[in-house]
Order: structure tokens, then sequence, then C-alpha cells
């Protein structure tokens, strides 16, 4: 009676153990793993998953656990201890008692880029909180890499709150984050704040009616109708687009979307307007403060 008990009890800590490992956390090399199965206690050990990414048994030999999960790699323990006639129905545990990599790493657009320790999963926005946050020119979409598996996945850093702390995913030991920088359109010439303003909506779009409110609107001598667009092309080169400020402020134009690295220019005189040059434009943007908004 005692003994079925036990059973009982053994096969709920089993059940329990699988369902809290419903997390993405895969095993890698050097992890700690205590395996247990329930048909034979004599069976269970903890031991170091190899370089190699293996999991040795005390019997049936060696299998490979790297980039599974814990229960993914208990499944695989059961198949192997089938596959050679140890056991007819086994039912196997996996925990993960120690991980090998207690740091994850933030590189990229963060205030305090480098590697932080962490013994256990945090959520994205803990880990980001870690390195300081994100800084002015970071894109909203922060990359995940998993160290075991090398999964990629790309969170969005919403400006809505609700959004953000809802889709949060959860960093693991050992993962490595990367922040990448926010694509970046220039405003110049006769407008209240010129300078660079960085893509970081949710959508990372800005047109050009937006990206000209956003450097503070236009003084009266200002020429909105005579304004450029200089816009790089694949090859390197540059082209001038003629841009109806104007009449797109008034609706009679329809508005356009900016790209990465546009350059939209306001002449100050009609006079001044053909005096400023592509290049020198393209030039001026090395100087040019960058906003976020």
């Amino acid at each position: 009676m005692i003994r079925a008990v036990q059973s009982l009890l053994f096969l709920f800590c089993f059940v329990a153990a699988c369902g809290a490992q419903t997390e993405s956390l895969t095993i890698g090399p050097g992890d700690l793993l205590h395996v247990k199965v329930l048909e034979a206690p004599d069976l269970e050990q903890s031991a170091r998953v190899t370089d190699a990414g293996t999991f040795t048994l005390i019997l049936g030999g060696s299998v490979h656990v790297a980039g599974l999960t814990p229960p993914e790699a208990a499944l695989a323990i059961e198949h192997v201890l089938v596959e050679g006639h140890y056991l007819l129905t086994p039912h196997v545990s996996v925990m993960t008692e120690q991980t090998a990599t207690q740091n994850v790493t933030i590189m990229g657009q963060v205030r305090s880029p480098g590697s932080y320790t962490i013994g256990t999963s945090r959520p994205i926005l803990d880990v980001l909180a870690l390195a300081g946050g994100l800084t002015d020119l970071a894109d909203r979409k922060v990359t995940i890499q998993r160290h075991a598996s090398k999964e990629r996945v790309t969170f969005l850093v919403s400006n809505s709150a609700d959004t953000a702390l809802d889709g949060s995913v959860a960093v693991f030991p050992g993962d490595t984050v990367l922040v990448a920088k926010a694509d970046v359109v220039y405003i110049l010439g006769d407008v209240n704040r010129p300078g660079g303003f960085a893509m970081v909506t949710n959508d990372q779009k800005l047109s050009a009616v937006q990206a000209i409110s956003l450097a503070g609107g236009t003084p009266p001598n200002a020429v909105p109708s005579h304004a450029r667009l200089i816009r790089k092309q694949a090859d390197g080169s540059r082209v001038e687009i003629p841009l109806q400020l104007s009449a797109m402020e008034k609706g009679k134009k329809p508005d356009i979307q900016l790209q990465a690295d546009d350059i939209v220019y306001v002449p100050f005189s009609y006079a001044r307007n053909m005096a400023v040059g592509a290049g020198g434009l393209v030039s001026a943007t090395s100087s040019a403060a960058i906003y976020r908004f």
C-alpha cells in the first residue's frame, strides 16, 4: 500500500514537473540534468551534458539532448529505453538542475551593453532594464538568439504599455539580446528644428508631413512648395525628387512615406533653393543632431 502511494506521488510530481516546463528553455552542453524513471528508481541520476550535446544514461548509452526542452529530452530517453528493450513503457522526467551558462549578453542600442548574470528565465523587459533600457536610437524590434538551438525570436517593444507587457517573451541564461539601431531620416533647411529623426514608431513608418511636423514646422520665410527629397538608391547614388510639401499639408497632394536615410530639404528662399546641392546636404547629415519622438 505504501509503495503504491509513493508511486502515485512520484507520478504526480512527474506530471507537475512536465507541466511546469512548457517554456522554450532548451538544454545545452554543460547543463546539469536530473533524470528519473518512474518504473526503475535505480536509474535515477544526475549528470552533465557533454560538449557534444549528449547525456550518458546508466542503461541505454548516450542520448543527444542539446537543443531539446526537458520534456522533449524525457521523450528521447523513453524512446532509447524502449528501443533497447530495457523497459516496456517507461515514464521519464528530466529537470535542469543547473545551466552551464548563467549570463545573458545584451548588445546594441542599450545604455549599458554587456554580459549580465541571470540564474533563471527573465522577461525581456526585465533583461533590457539590466542594461539601462533602450537608447533614443533603438529599433523597437529586439532580437533574441537562444543559446542552444540558435533560434531567433523577435519581440516588439511597443510604444503601448499594455501591448509591451502582455506580449512579453522570456530570456534564458546564455541567450543573446541584440537591439539594432533604428532607421533615421533627416529634415534640413528652413525648419524650426533641423536634424535627424529616428523612426521609432511601432510600424517604423514616417511620412513627409509627419517629419516636417516633428521638425517643428516651417517659419514664414521658408518655401515648402519647393522642398526636395534626396533619396539613396540601391547602387549608392542619390536622386533628387521635388516635394510639394505645401500641397501635401493642405491635402491637395498625397503624402509620401519616407525611407531610411532620406533627406528632406526645405529652402530658405527661392534664390537659395538652387544654391544647395545634394552633396552638401548629404555632408550635413554627419553633423546633424538626432532626435527621438
